[in-house]
């Protein structure tokens, strides 16, 4: 009938193992594990994803805060370029006014210094011809050459600054 060798017990000792494996639940407790593991590893890769695309976003936003900061930059730049600009033009227009001002003042001096000096030159051929008028008389010219050479004087005088 049957025969105990030792086939038979491996597979008799084989179904008991299996059995008790049964009995104590514990291919249930292996697929719950393996559950649980597998959960784990789910909630894992949903977190992982979380994090990602947060990571991603944050990159997103320092991408466009770059941008933004690149383009304030730039304008703030161009707003010194323009403002030196300007301050350069108002400079040199207050700089061409100084000089125009100036040269204007530089000019009036010098007519007021010509005019002075033919006033003086004027005064001085005055003085010069009363001095000269005043030597005839004391030396005793007759009235009627001193008269012709006060006439002749006068009408020099005219002649030359007249």
């Amino acid at each position: 009938m049957f025969e105990f060798d030792a086939t038979s017990s491996a597979l008799i000792a084989f179904l008991l193992f299996f059995g008790v494996l049964i009995y104590f639940k514990v291919p249930g407790m292996i697929l719950k594990a393996l559950d649980d593991r597998s959960q784990a590893i789910g909630k894992e890769l949903h977190e992982a994803r979380k994090l990602r695309e947060q990571a991603e976003a944050l990159l997103a936003d320092y991408k466009a805060k770059r941008a933004q900061a690149d383009a304030e930059a730039k304008a703030i730049v161009e707003h010194a370029k323009e403002q030196a600009a300007a301050l350069t033009e108002e400079i040199r227009e207050q700089m061409s006014a100084n000089m125009a001002r100036r040269q204007r003042q530089a000019e009036d001096r010098i007519a007021q210094a010509e005019a002075k000096a033919e006033s003086d030159v004027r005064a001085a051929a005055a003085e010069a011809a009363l001095a000269a008028a005043e030597r005839m008389l004391r030396e005793g010219l007759d009235a009627k050459a001193q008269g012709e050479l006060v006439t002749q004087g006068v009408a020099d005088l005219q002649r030359k600054f007249g």
